[in-house]
């Protein structure tokens, strides 16, 4: 099955740039109809999953989904599932 990764290490404190790669990956899995996307906050303070996971939250966004999942191997992951 193919699946999109977005890996937020080299983009953690740009607030901005975070939001436009989120958009951008959700964008893509939409268009390509990508059943999942693996998003790497990594496993810091939690602040950067936690952006994360507020992205995902927004009614514009959330509607375009599945369902999230936390990964519960892996705290600096986060799975976002997509049905078409």
């Amino acid at each position: 099955m193919a699946k999109l990764t977005l890996d937020l290490h080299d983009i953690y404190s740009d607030g901005r740039e975070i939001e436009e790669a989120l958009e951008d990956v959700v964008a893509q899995a939409v268009k390509k109809k990508i059943r999942l996307i693996e998003i790497i906050p990594g496993k810091g303070s939690g602040q950067l999953k936690k952006h994360v996971l507020r992205f995902l939250a927004r009614p514009d966004i959330k509607q375009q989904y599945h369902r999230l999942e936390k990964d519960d191997k892996n705290f600096g992951r986060v799975f976002v599932h997509f049905r078409f």
